[in-house]
């Protein structure tokens, strides 16, 4: 596998990368980062990813960044690893608010931004068809959820903590009401109805789960944004997440315990094959 990046204006063996030491992404996390996933090198909804980065830019005031030239040169970097060959693949973008002395302030003056990306192909660590097993934890983020920066140790911690419970996922709690995961979007079938937590601060505007929304508008298939309190989480007929790389994925099991009959429900799974029929289009 080629290991190409994009750092700074250029595309360059990773190995010849260089970033400084007082990067404020390194020190602070001060920055936004954003997912595209390929398929046989073709991206998918990649309009959708690049105007949530601006939205991130915008929201924690880096500028200086073109994104649709980002875009193109994206699109070089997939080309550059391969991704043609590969029937999924994704391309990591992050920006920080480059480097500067160490200061909690932002930096006074110009200051450029440090632009990176890497491209690479997805491999699965789930079989859609088994589907996967997640816990519940409280949510122990920030209140900008929005924001997709890339400080996520909170999201770390807890996706950790589910791999050390045998899951792949880890559902926040907060208030007593079931938001999202920590890479992923989180939706219910409850009576043939699709449900998912209302877009607010607390959760990331996923692109998978807009399109998710679309299908079923599309498909009509009930479906609406609400609270989802967790004994409805636990007591729900179909339980699946949602994510660029993930894609629509039932989860059998939660906290140890079987939802549904233990296997991908059939909601669940017809939005599965209605999502893949979408992103095949883009091939």
């Amino acid at each position: 596998m080629k290991d190409i990046v994009y750092l700074n204006g250029q595309i360059l063996p990773s190995s010849e990368a260089k970033l400084g030491v007082n990067d404020r992404g390194f020190i602070f996390g001060d920055g936004v980062y954003e997912v595209i996933a390929t398929y046989e090198g073709q991206p998918f909804e990649m309009k959708r990813h690049m105007d949530r980065l601006r939205y991130s830019l915008g929201e924690i005031n880096i500028k200086g960044v073109d994104v649709d030239e980002l875009g193109e040169k994206a699109l070089e970097l997939a080309a550059a690893n391969d991704l043609q060959a590969a029937p999924m693949g994704l391309v990591y973008m992050q920006i920080t608010r480059g480097c500067a002395p160490r200061t909690h302030a932002f930096p006074v003056g110009k200051v450029a931004p440090t632009v990176y990306m890497y491209a690479a192909p997805v491999n699965a660590k789930w079989d859609h068809k088994v589907g996967a097993a997640a816990i519940t934890l409280s949510d122990t983020r920030w209140s900008r959820c929005d924001i997709k920066t890339v400080s996520l140790l909170a999201n770390c911690m807890a996706n950790q903590a589910a791999h050390d419970a045998g899951a792949l996922e880890a559902i926040f709690i907060r208030d007593g009401m079931a938001l999202e995961g920590t890479h992923t979007s989180m939706f219910v079938v409850v009576d043939g109805e699709v449900r998912t937590a209302p877009k607010t601060n607390y959760i990331l505007p996923s692109i998978t789960r807009e399109l998710v929304l679309e299908i079923c508008a599309e498909g009509g298939i009930p479906a609406r944004e609400t609270h989802i309190p967790e004994a409805v989480l636990h007591s729900a007929d179909e339980i699946f997440l949602a994510g660029t790389t993930t894609e629509v994925l039932g989860i059998v099991k939660l906290d140890g315990k079987p939802v549904g009959d233990g296997k991908p429900g059939e909601m669940t799974t017809r939005l599965r094959q209605l999502y893949s029929e979408r992103r095949l289009a883009v091939v």
